[in-house]
């Protein structure tokens, strides 16, 4: 588990001014999830990164990994400590004069593990990252994506319970991108692993995060899990992760709607409709399966064949199934009768 408290990040620039980078950031990754870091270039998502494997020391504020607190640790401690973060980099960085086995086993070679265990610990990683057959082929013999494969398994190679993966999808063609989330997953539940995903794609977030985190300009300013923000119509994270494309809207009644974090009978339209003579129609949509629940949002115009039934009954009705409900638009016509 990572839980970072108040974490300030200061530099100082040539002249002696500080620039504050992270402006008092909280945020907690249990084990055994994964939560998207996203925001706009120079937000402070890279910096957060590295406070949390602290390749850079924060100004202010506290990282804990598993309970400890490693922004007051130095030397032989800290070094200690840090081998429960791995990370992930963009280009992989591999040793191009290295085979894939050799990669991996670099951090333990360095470490001074017996040759005997680590023969044994690289074939084990191999195999979770689907590379048994490729352990002597070179980063020039292997494929993107098979080597960003080899850099998480090299990331692995301390049995970290952190995982941070910095962009680690960028440059993917998209097989490729959806393979290695695929992977990120298998080994959150494999080891129990925390993972922060540094991404500005918000199709990786939607294929493989519990829970999004948004910095801009060093705050943190909407953390949560993807089908609670979904929950929440007043989220513009959640917006952005599901949109929703103009149109001319039409009906007595115009809804937008957002669901998520209950399960939703598939037939609720069918419901609404018998069960108030309502016509209604879908004019936008954008639905995909979250965890094991589809979350989304829509946008539906309601006809009413009478007028026995008012705006907050059904927006209750709908919450009652698990939709939360905006009024977009009202006819003169309904408003009149209402």
């Amino acid at each position: 588990m990572i839980e970072i408290d108040s974490l300030h990040k200061q530099y100082l620039t040539p002249d002696g001014r500080g620039v504050e980078v992270l402006k008092g950031v909280s945020l907690t990754v249990p084990a055994a999830s994964i939560t998207a870091v996203v925001g706009p270039s120079g937000a402070g998502k890279s910096t957060l990164a590295k406070c949390i494997s602290l390749l850079e020391k924060p100004t202010s504020g506290s990282i804990r990994v598993n309970g400890k607190d490693l922004s007051r640790l130095s030397g032989e401690a800290l070094r200690r400590e840090r081998r429960a973060i791995g990370t992930v980099f963009q280009s992989s960085a591999l040793l191009q004069r290295k085979t894939a086995w050799e990669n991996i086993a670099l951090p333990l070679e360095w470490l001074g593990v017996v040759p005997k265990d680590i023969k044994r610990h690289v074939g084990q990683l191999l195999e979770s990252v689907g590379l048994a057959d490729k352990s002597q082929f070179y980063p020039s013999q292997l494929s993107g994506g098979q080597r960003q494969r080899v850099g998480i398994a090299r990331a692995l190679a301390l049995k970290p319970s952190v995982l941070l993966a910095d962009e680690a999808t960028s440059g993917l063609d998209p097989e490729a991108t959806q393979s290695i989330l695929t992977l990120l997953k298998q080994l959150r539940d494999q080891f129990g692993l925390a993972i922060v995903l540094i991404t500005h794609e918000m199709d990786v977030v939607r294929s493989a995060a519990d829970a999004v985190a948004e910095i801009r300009d060093g705050r943190l300013l909407q953390h949560g899990t993807l089908q609670a923000l979904l929950a929440q119509p007043e989220s513009r994270l959640g917006q952005q992760l599901f949109p929703l494309q103009p149109i001319d809207a039409s009906g007595d009644l115009v809804l937008q709607l957002s669901y998520g974090d209950r399960r939703l009978a598939t037939d609720w339209i069918s419901q609404l409709s018998q069960q108030h003579h309502l016509q209604i129609d879908v004019l936008a949509a954008h639905v995909e399966k979250v965890g094991d629940r589809l979350a989304g949002r829509m946008r539906i115009g309601v006809r009413f064949n009478h007028r026995s039934v008012d705006i907050q009954t059904l927006i209750q009705q709908l919450y009652q199934l698990g939709i939360n409900s905006d009024v977009i638009q009202t006819t003169q016509l309904w408003q009149e009768a209402v």
